[in-house]
């Protein structure tokens, strides 16, 4: 039987030659990953049970990234609960307040997953880890307490999507705006229960950050996955960064039998915008700009775009518009992690924006759930470079939340709509 990605890495971890679309299997889980939500939910099940361990203490990651710093009083006490669990449990991998930042840009940075694992964290944007080609997925509390507990997972194995990007796209052209060229084809339910194999065919080549952005939003169309089949892209970034030194890049068959196939030129896409209040409710940016959409607050940061590369593109239009403050009420910039507020510290990224009028804020998720660092009022409208703008996703449920790529939020905060490159 010709194998998709996704039931060759299925097929490996369950001890099987192959595994069948609809079969349900144990497989034996490479990293499991709890945040500052989810963790301590999942350690008092652990503790209810009597289960006083971990099945690998190296293989357990534990993030606090959803308040941090702490924003009111139960905040503090999950901060305390995931700090105290990672302390009792000894869990080989902890990033707390100062030390990591939000869990989907941790992980991939610290070398925490690699090609041809799985991946299982209590959160939807697990899947975000599926640019490095291994099965990465969310679960709730109570199945991570259950890996937690035996390192193993129970998984029906899914139909799969085989997507494809080609061509060459325009410079004004992210890997955000295709991931909402293939929300738009999808829609929210069309990856239900399904893997989106996703393969890099384009001329210029998708660098990890933008696998990082596409494969984030692969939730976001309801799919239970989206996997970059990995490449010599895949093994540059995975080489320098690994812990695990017993990775392989498990490819596809030649002929493995798929659900759909959907293919999407890059060269034809230019910038593209979510409007309220679904991620696939996708038009271009041009269709609107003549609208001249007032924004109260432009939002850059959250696991699809908060990395250095994306707050670099920002720093490139503030340079280019030397003398242009910002004509939105509220910037807010929040780095994916440590290392890339270090570097954007060191590179004046930082400077750049709090010289323009933006709030630079420390790693955290923050607006991008409606935490805090950014919350919406009423009738409030927000630019931001997230994954989701469902009726209160950033706040007041008469908010409004327009999803876009890092350059056209760069370019409308200078211009105080909503506009194009």
């Amino acid at each position: 039987m010709n194998q998709t990605l996704v039931q060759k890495i299925i097929a490996k971890k369950s001890n099987n030659k192959e595994v069948s679309v609809g079969e349900i299997v144990m497989a034996n889980v490479d990293r499991a990953m709890g945040h500052d939500i989810t963790g301590p939910a999942a350690a008092a099940l652990l503790r209810e049970a009597g289960i006083n361990q971990v099945w690998d203490k190296d293989k357990v990651v534990l993030v606090a990234d959803h308040f941090v710093p702490a924003k009111d009083l139960a905040a503090a006490k999950l901060g305390k609960e995931l700090r105290v669990f990672a302390e009792e449990y000894e869990v080989g991998h902890y990033f707390g307040e100062g030390k990591g930042g939000i869990c989907h840009v941790v992980m991939p940075e610290e070398g925490l997953v690699a090609p041809g694992e799985i991946v299982i964290g209590a959160d939807s944007h697990t899947c975000t880890n599926g640019a490095v080609g291994c099965l990465a997925t969310g679960v709730g509390h109570t199945d991570l307490a259950a890996v937690l507990a035996t390192g193993k997972v129970w998984l029906r194995v899914p139909k799969t999507i085989k997507v494809v990007f080609k061509g060459t796209p325009p410079e004004n052209v992210t890997p955000k705006d295709m991931s909402l060229a293939l929300g738009k084809i999808l829609t929210v339910s069309g990856g239900n229960y399904k893997v989106l194999e996703l393969h890099d065919q384009t001329e210029t080549g998708i660098d990890m950050e933008g696998r990082l952005t596409i494969s984030n939003m692969a939730i976001e169309w309801g799919a239970k996955a989206g996997i970059f089949v990995p490449d010599k892209t895949t093994e540059s970034f995975i080489k320098e960064r690994a812990q695990n030194t017993e990775w392989e890049m498990i490819k596809p068959d030649d002929n493995a039998s798929y659900t759909q196939e959907i293919m999407i030129d890059t060269t034809e896409l230019e910038p593209l915008v979510a409007m309220p209040f679904s991620p696939d409710n996708v038009t271009s940016v041009r269709n609107i700009e003549k609208e001249k959409i007032k924004i109260d607050q432009v939002f850059i940061g959250s696991c699809t775009n908060a990395r250095i590369g994306d707050l670099r593109v920002v720093h490139e239009v503030f340079k280019n518009n030397p003398n242009q403050q910002s004509q939105v009420p509220r910037v807010v910039v929040i780095p994916g992690d440590q290392k890339t507020y270090l570097t954007a510290v060191k590179e004046g990224i930082a400077t750049e924006c709090i010289s323009r009028g933006c709030v630079f804020s420390t790693p955290t998720c923050g607006p991008c759930l409606g935490g805090h660092s950014g919350v919406m009022a009423a009738d409030e409208v927000c630019l931001s470079t997230s994954n989701r703008n469902f009726h209160g996703r950033m706040g007041h449920p008469d908010s409004l939340v327009y999803l876009c790529s890092p350059l056209v939020a760069a370019h409308s905060a200078l211009k105080g709509h909503i506009a194009a490159p």
